[in-house]
């Protein structure tokens, strides 16, 4: 599943929508680990390309989990008054010719660092749910793993864990230091 990927390499990130239009890209994600159930990326002031080919750039650090069986994906954002985490309702990802890939299901839920929590986008889900005809099976996964990901946060397991988020950073900053100087 790892496609000869190692710690220290340097991948993309495509997201894209059910039926199969890319929705947005970054340029950049750094491989910190890489374990039997999901992989941990690190970025920083990377450029975020959207459908309609808009660019920016990231405004924080990212430390990002993608999950090998698991439908979400984590982004824990590392702000200058807290951590925040943006967890997006995802496929699994698949990793192709260096570049992580995986379908985007509109339904996130947005972390604060209170621990406070909001579920976003729930029209959004119910619109692209009719007119891109999810599945009643993924219907039933998504709903599922959105309260498994609140659970998690509500329990403080890894990702949601400051200490463990600190600890990529500075991992990140490491291989990023090694990267540039190659």
């Amino acid at each position: 599943m790892n496609d000869g990927i190692k710690v220290g390499d340097v991948l993309e990130i495509h997201c894209y929508k059910h039926n199969g239009r890319i929705h947005r890209t970054w340029d950049e994600a750094t491989i910190l680990e890489i374990n039997d159930d999901y992989i941990v990326c690190g970025n920083y002031r990377t450029k975020v390309t959207e459908s309609n080919g808009a660019t920016h750039k990231t405004k924080e650090p990212a430390i990002m989990f993608f999950y090998k069986k698991r439908w979400f994906n984590i982004i824990a954002q590392l702000k200058k008054y807290g951590l925040f985490y943006y967890c997006n309702i995802a496929s699994p990802f698949l990793i192709d010719d260096n570049i992580i890939k995986y379908i985007d299901y509109d339904l996130d839920l947005r972390v604060f660092p209170d621990g406070a929590f909001k579920v976003l986008d729930r029209n959004e889900y119910n619109y692209h749910s009719k007119v891109m005809h999810y599945p009643k099976e993924i219907d039933i996964i998504l709903k599922k793993e959105l309260s498994n990901l609140i659970d998690m946060e509500q329990s403080s397991i890894t990702p949601f864990n400051k200490k463990v988020i600190d600890e990529y950073y500075e991992k990140y900053i490491k291989l990023r230091k090694d990267i540039d100087l190659q």
